[in-house]
């Protein structure tokens, strides 16, 4: 939900009546710096279970986001920045120092008040909080930490809290953070030294890992200290979460999926998110002005993630030095698998469940139904579908007790025709 349209809601109900909304200085801020904070998508799930102690709110580890949570619900975050101005000048960044925009900074009673008569009126759930980077580091985190004290020791608000760590901060700033926060998450924005030093100059690579690296590290020894003693708090629980901006800069794609890896896998993150880059800065260094956002890039990235996630990818799988971006086209687990049609097909009443995950139209879900039904009997392919495999997909990659079901030969440029989407139909209007 954008707040802007939240506010015009309030606007109607007669809320702006109230001590909070009196002040047209607060409801500017609010249109200023919740409209600045849509270009961070990092915020979809909180992924953390919290009672209520005797306050307000409660985190469900099945999601609080701003769009659809995991159980169907549509719920909403506050998600607004500190502040947008700036010390830093990336080429990228609406914030940027050198950009001539509207400017404003809410105080850390602001946004613990501003929540607070969010919550109480339903309209959010929790609290999504980043920030520019206002005269240093430490001064920014410093705000951050004091508007989240505010919401969990004197609000005694035990709702979702996800807030942007700021790269060069104090480290026991992080940790101050860590055990007030669920989720914490810092943007690297860029996956190469060599974009960063184009783009954002006054950012360097180590610094910007050296958040992420000390959030894995606190994280894991709370882990081991409550295992010991379960009344000592929480850090982080929801983990660490960052974003890479897509098409800003030459970045292939499998610079971003190698940079995931490393981070899911190093760092045990559990997200990264991929932001399609807006035009919203002219300068010669980046997509032009009137270009439009790469979502079907962003889209098959998304996918490409999930497959290093849940399906066993590796990135060297999915994409080489020959073919370093992702077919926009087609689903990267079908261009998987029509390039390697010599492990196919499988015979779906013998495959290893690590097998069935490669084949296009099979999920986590549905290959455990095939590994947990065949072993009562065989399966028969009019029982495929009843366990959710798409079979439009399926059938041209798999064979069932022995019988191949695709209609077409296993050749890719063939398979490839049949697998790609249908073209757009064309509506022509009454006044062509």
């Amino acid at each position: 939900m954008h707040f802007t349209r939240v506010c015009s809601i309030l606007e109607l109900e007669g809320v702006i009546k109230l001590n909070i909304f009196r002040s047209p200085d607060l409801m500017e801020k609010l249109q200023i710096l919740a409209g600045a904070a849509k270009y961070d998508v990092s915020c979809a799930s909180s992924g953390v279970n919290r009672r209520n102690g005797g306050g307000l709110g409660n985190a469900k580890s099945y999601g609080v986001c701003h769009t659809w949570a995991a159980d169907g619900r549509c719920v909403a975050l506050l998600k607004v920045l500190l502040t947008n101005k700036c010390v830093n000048d990336c080429v990228y960044c609406a914030c940027r120092s050198g950009n001539d925009t509207p400017r404003a900074s809410f105080t850390a009673r602001e946004i613990a008040d501003l929540t607070i008569e969010f919550y109480r009126r339903n309209y959010i759930e929790g609290l999504f909080l980043s920030s520019a980077i206002e005269k240093s580091p430490d001064h920014t985190m410093e705000n951050i930490i004091e508007a989240v004290r505010l919401l969990r020791r004197e609000h005694k608000f035990f709702g979702y809290i996800h807030v942007k760590a700021i790269p060069g901060a104090d480290p026991t700033l992080i940790t101050r953070l860590g055990l007030l926060a669920d989720r914490i998450s810092v943007n690297l924005e860029l996956p190469s030294v060599r974009s960063l030093s184009l783009l954002a100059p006054q950012k360097q690579m180590p610094a910007l890992l050296a958040p992420v690296r000390q959030i894995y590290e606190e994280s894991a020894s709370n882990q081991c200290e409550r295992r010991l003693f379960r009344s000592a708090p929480k850090f982080a629980p929801a983990g660490q979460s960052t974003q890479f901006i897509v098409g800003a800069t030459p970045d292939s794609d499998m610079a971003l999926l190698r940079a995931s890896e490393t981070l899911y896998r190093r760092f045990e993150l559990k997200r990264v998110y991929f932001s399609a880059y807006v035009p919203v800065n002219d300068n010669p260094l980046l997509p032009a002005l009137s270009s439009m956002p790469p979502l079907r890039r962003e889209h098959r990235l998304y996918q490409a993630d999930w497959l290093l996630r849940f399906y066993g990818f590796s990135a060297g799988e999915l994409l080489d030095e020959a073919c370093p971006n992702l077919d926009t086209e087609l689903d990267p687990k079908i261009i998987w698998a029509l390039r390697h049609l010599d492990s196919f097909p499988l015979e779906i009443n013998r495959a290893t469940m690590e097998e069935l995950l490669r084949v296009p139209g099979i999920g986590v879900v549905s290959a455990r139904r095939v590994i947990r039904q065949r072993r009562v009997c065989a399966l028969n392919y009019d029982d495929l579908s009843k366990m959710g495999i798409v079979l439009k997909r399926a059938k041209y990659f798999i064979t069932c007790r022995g019988k191949y079901h695709g209609d077409v030969p296993l050749r890719p440029e063939i398979l490839r025709g049949r697998l790609a989407p249908p073209p757009a139909i064309y509506q022509p209007s009454l006044f062509d």
